[in-house]
């Protein structure tokens, strides 16, 4: 792989077939940031339902509020770096309050309701800073090396997922289980992040326009991709949930939990660049619905006494690297340059409303019929869904260039 800095080209854009510098530059502040959030995300299904005692219905609610209520806040912040062409302004101040989001941990206790608002703050930083950041990974990149950015980006992002749970489960040890030592390093690290962010990443910036022209966002093939994204999400059970059903089969402690999502990270930091690639090549819709295949065959797996934790794991390492980077890289040609950000937003924020409805749906599931009911639901709903959108797909078979 060719690796150009962000000087060989205007505005830090890569060569064709190269990978350009202010993409490894986010890729290194998506590292750092997300041992951060993985320390967290790692603890957090085992501190609410056995720590704290919570239902599945009441951890879902959590989940999806984890992920779903900043969808006002995405679209305003993709506005905001559109309108003003200052994307790094946006994206700082989203790593910003997601840093502050892990003090916020420590002083709300067990409450329920203030746990939901710390995490709302927590994800409005995160859906402040996602699609500034995918806007400049696609504005550092040639049209047809878009899926390989995007799968070095999130291969470096995945090295901070695979190092957080280690993290998490030093520190727990060190500390004999004090949930608070977690957060409190957890703060520490994404602060490193949003230094790195402010002296390494370079803004790509055009001249600000007048009247962005808001009617060329929404065009056809863009508008059956963001329905298509958020029907896979709303029919898609979110990965908390998995780790949870692998703790009750294997019988995992609090400290060695946060090993199932280092078995997916894992994978997901082999397979993102070969499948960002493979993307480019055969096409970015295929391989994203691919991906969701995989997802069905990990929980169809579940139902099944043979299940193995890491087949299901592999296969749920599967779907991230095939779905994550992948989907950005197939909308990055159907939007104008300068709109980048918002059109990334309204997707991103598709996918976040469909996973809160998919967490409370898939939580109040498990809770009134059991878990192998809401699994087997699930994956009816997913497969219906999967062959319409074969159908129904937004792209041709190949990716233009």
């Amino acid at each position: 792989m060719y690796i150009a800095t962000a000087r060989q080209a205007p505005g830090g854009t890569a060569g064709r077939g190269r990978v350009a510098g202010n993409v490894l530059a986010l890729g290194l502040v998506s590292l750092v940031t997300d041992v951060s959030s993985e320390m967290v995300t790692a603890v957090l299904p085992l501190y609410f339902v056995v720590a704290l005692g919570l239902s599945p219905f009441q951890f879902g609610v959590l989940d999806g509020l984890y992920s779903g209520v900043t969808a006002v806040v995405r679209l305003l912040g993709g506005h905001v770096a559109d309108r003003w062409q200052r994307r790094k302004a946006v994206a700082l101040t989203g790593y910003g309050l997601s840093a502050l989001a892990k003090l916020g941990l420590l002083a709300v206790g067990s409450s329920v309701v203030a746990l939901g608002g710390v995490l709302a703050v927590d994800r409005t930083g995160k859906g402040l800073r996602t699609a500034p950041r995918d806007a400049l990974i696609s504005l550092s990149s040639t049209p047809d090396t878009l899926g390989r950015a995007f799968g070095v980006h999130r291969a470096m992002d995945t090295v901070g997922a695979f190092i957080g749970p280690l993290v998490a489960m030093f520190v727990l040890w060190a500390s004999l289980g004090d949930y608070d030592a977690v957060f409190v390093t957890s703060f520490c690290v994404a602060a490193l992040g949003v230094v790195l962010l402010g002296l390494l990443v370079r803004d790509h910036r055009a001249p600000t326009p007048a009247r962005p022209p808001l009617k060329t966002l929404w065009r056809k093939p863009f508008r059956r991709m963001v329905g298509w994204a958020a029907v896979l999400g709303v029919v898609t059970v979110g990965d908390a949930f998995l780790y949870l059903v692998l703790q009750q089969r294997l019988g995992l402690d609090a400290v060695h939990f946060p090993l199932l999502a280092l078995g997916t990270a894992a994978v997901y930091l082999l397979l993102a660049v070969p499948l960002g690639r493979l993307a480019d090549r055969v096409g970015r819709w295929p391989v994203f619905l691919a991906g969701h295949v995989a997802l069905a065959l990990a929980f169809g797996l579940l139902l099944t006494p043979y299940a193995g934790a890491v087949v299901v794991l592999v296969l749920h390492g599967v779907f991230y690297a095939a779905t994550d980077g992948v989907l950005m890289a197939a909308a990055s040609p159907l939007l104008p340059a300068e709109l980048r950000t918002s059109g990334m937003a309204v997707l991103q924020t598709g996918q976040a409303l469909a996973k809160l409805v998919s967490s409370v749906l898939f939580g109040a599931m498990w809770t009134l019929w059991g878990v192998s009911t809401a699994i087997l639901v699930s994956l009816v709903l997913l497969a219906c869904v999967l062959a319409g959108a074969v159908v129904g797909r937004p792209l041709s078979p190949r990716p233009s260039s």
